[in-house]
């Protein structure tokens, strides 16, 4: 039960920490509820406060909560997912000890507010191949993808959605696309979108809509360089 314990722990530091350290705490907040998968009417039920109390601290009306207020919904959230057999703890805590090597991950970020997958794409160049463009993301994850699929295990390849499922993961000097849809069609989390980058939307192999249909996961295609990418995407104030 310890290392259960010590892994709860350590998962509460973090979400407390990165809530009460947020520009945006009540953003912060919004995003572990939903992340946990948890109405916000079921989470003030467990606080013993009204709904309105939830939505005035996310929306940012009510001043953000202090450190003993976050502490306390932290623990909520994570005693209600322990009731539900600790699924979303699981989770999150094999991305507690994401030592992935450097090459195979360039960039990884997590937004403290949804930003819409339109922005996103056209700040990258980003063309369509399949897929709805009505999504927003929590974060992003630009992966050298003959790296992540040679030398990652299907554990480590999970590391790579960071701390939200709700992301793109860029996938580096792409030939046919096909090889990043399938190393994600064998992993449990699916990402929001995908982007291949280094090949027009012509040259992707016919399977990877397919299986991005499946999976439901939005396709795009960029021709621009990782390394403008990557400067691209930290230069922006989202």
């Amino acid at each position: 039960m310890s290392m259960k314990s010590g892994l709860r722990n350590q998962l509460a530091e973090k979400m407390a920490g990165e809530i009460t350290l947020s520009d945006s705490p009540g953003h912060a907040l919004k995003k572990w509820r939903m992340n946990f998968e948890i109405a916000p009417g079921v989470l003030a039920d467990r606080l013993g406060v009204s709904p309105s109390v939830i939505s005035d601290y996310e929306s940012g009306r009510r001043k953000s909560p202090g450190t003993a207020v976050v502490g306390k919904i932290v623990d909520t959230l994570l005693a209600m997912d322990e009731e539900n057999d600790g699924k979303h703890i699981q989770k999150f805590s094999t991305m507690l000890f994401s030592n992935v090597e450097d090459d195979v991950i360039y960039d990884l970020h997590e937004y403290a507010t949804a930003v819409p997958l339109k922005d996103f794409s056209e700040a990258i160049g980003c063309t369509l191949l399949c897929g709805s463009m009505d999504q927003v993301l929590f974060g992003y994850t630009v992966v050298n993808s003959l790296n992540a699929i040679m030398q990652l295990s299907s554990d480590e390849f999970n590391r790579i959605y960071g701390w939200s499922t709700e992301r793109a993961l860029v996938f580096t000097n792409i030939s046919t696309g096909k090889s990043p849809m399938v190393a994600i069609r064998v992993t449990p989390f699916k990402p929001r979108c995908v982007v291949l980058q280094g090949i027009e939307t012509s040259d992707v192999h016919p399977i990877v809509e397919k299986m991005a249909e499946r999976d439901r996961i939005t396709v795009m295609c960029t021709s621009m360089d990782i390394d403008k990418i990557v400067s691209t995407l930290r230069e922006k104030e989202w």
